[in-house]
Formats: structure tokens, C-alpha cells, sequence
């Protein structure tokens, strides 16, 4: 379920944000999360998962979807549900074991959220119109009133950054 866009600065949601020059911030709605059992390349292997959602209230995870590596601070996108423990993905985040993951919704139209920057620098976006724009020098403690669909790895260093929608 794709959230509405609003136009005001009051939130009802609320998600860290790993920054990635390929992952749009996801939706969200958790899917799943618990820590791989194994890993191999581009894999995400949890013995006790149940990606499939057979028998919970929990939708079933889907390609789109976004995987973060809670451990490392690392995303990736889901490409594949390959069995009820075992999902395909769109790069190599997971390098050990145990790591902590969260599977969050996708978005991939880059459905927008406005942003709030902890540690300040500069913070590398893509707005909603797929415009990629770099503001540099954001401060502590600072809202960014623009609807982002991306904040990319390159380009931004600025840290603690939150999506609020």
C-alpha cells in the first residue's frame, strides 16, 4: 500500500535511512526482520524466516521490497523470494553471520518523505521528479522540507538521517 503524499511538515511515519545511490527509501511497513543464518554473495539466508508469510498477519515479502542490513548500514533491494528462507537480492550485504536485517515495503516510484538530518553535511538527493540535487552544508538538528525519494551514498555526509512521512 503506496502512502499519499502530504504537503505538510507533520508526520505519522517515521525511518532511518540508509544511504544508497541505486535503493529508493522504502515504505514504512515491515515485512519481516531477524538476523541470516548464512551467507552467500547476494543472498539473504534466515533459517527461522518466514519471507513467504504463509499462516501471519505479516504480508509476504516481494521483489521490490528493501532489505537493510541493520549490522553493516548497508540496502538492498529484493529481487527474488527463492523459498520461504531465502531471499534474492540486488547486491552483497551481508559478509557474516549473525547480522540483523529489516525488510521494509519497496518504493519503487520514489514515493516521497521529507527528511531530518541529525549530524549535519552534505546530503545528496533525489526529489520525488527524479531531480538529483546535492544540499550542501545542512546543519545539526535540521528538517528538509523537499520531497526525497533517494538519498545517495555519494555525494552525502551527513549521518542519523530519518524519513518522515
Amino acid at each position: 500500500m503506496a502512502i499519499p503524499n502530504f504537503t505538510q511538515n507533520q508526520a505519522s511515519f517515521a525511518i532511518n535511512v540508509i544511504p544508497s545511490d541505486t535503493v529508493n527509501i522504502p515504505q514504512p511497513y515491515l515485512k519481516a526482520s531477524g538476523a541470516n543464518t548464512a551467507f552467500l554473495g547476494t543472498t539473504l539466508i534466515d533459517g527461522s524466516a518466514n519471507f513467504e508469510g504463509v499462516g501471519t498477519a505479516i504480508p509476504a515479502v516481494q521483489q521490490g521490497d528493501v532489505v537493510y542490513n541493520n549490522t553493516t548500514g548497508n540496502s538492498a533491494t529484493v529481487v527474488s523470494v527463492d523459498s520461504n528462507i531465502q531471499l534474492g537480492l540486488s547486491a552483497t550485504i551481508f559478509t557474516a553471520t549473525p547480522e540483523n536485517y529489516t525488510v521494509f515495503q519497496g518504493n519503487p516510484n520514489g514515493n516521497s518523505f521529507l527528511l531530518y538530518v541529525g549530524t549535519g553535511g552534505d546530503v545528496s538527493i533525489q526529489t520525488s521528479a527524479a531531480q538529483p540535487v546535492i544540499l550542501k552544508n545542512v546543519g545539526d538538528a535540521s528538517f528538509i522540507p523537499i520531497n526525497v525519494g533517494r538519498v545517495n551514498a555519494s555525494g552525502t555526509t551527513a549521518t542519523d538521517i530519518i524519513a518522515l512521512l
